[in-house]
């Protein structure tokens, strides 16, 4: 599954391993508030079941599905989140902090790298 998020595409086996290292498995209500707009984001989750609404400004503008992820900008930067994400039924998701990522970030220069220019490719399109 990490392997489809942009961010972590182009990693290697090895380091997409320590990527999967710090990941958690956590089961959400229906309801739950993942990321609120204009707040710090602290985590990046990728939806392993479940569905979520984006929200900018209080209205919708898309739906989240099973391999969605978002929140991957905050594991990198001190920026405030674009939009609120709700979760509108059960859901399961992978979630990384940005600390556990920063750490790994730190004790893994290769990864470190790879991440980087996959963040540039992302931005730069």
């Amino acid at each position: 599954m990490l392997k489809r998020v942009p961010l972590f595409g182009g990693l290697s086996k090895r380091a997409l391993t320590e990527v999967a290292k710090i990941a958690d498995e956590i089961d959400l209500a229906e309801g739950k508030v993942l990321i609120r707009e204009d707040e710090p984001g602290r985590q990046f989750f990728v939806l392993l079941d479940g569905e979520a609404d984006v929200r900018r400004k209080g209205r919708k503008v898309n739906t989240l599905k099973a391999g969605d992820f978002f929140g991957e900008i905050a594991l990198v930067t001190e920026r405030p989140t674009t939009a609120t994400v709700t979760l509108t039924e059960p859901a399961t998701a992978l979630v990384i902090s940005r600390p556990a990522f920063r750490r790994m970030l730190l004790s893994q220069p290769g990864v470190q790298l790879q991440v980087l220019e996959a963040l540039a490719e992302r931005v730069l399109g």
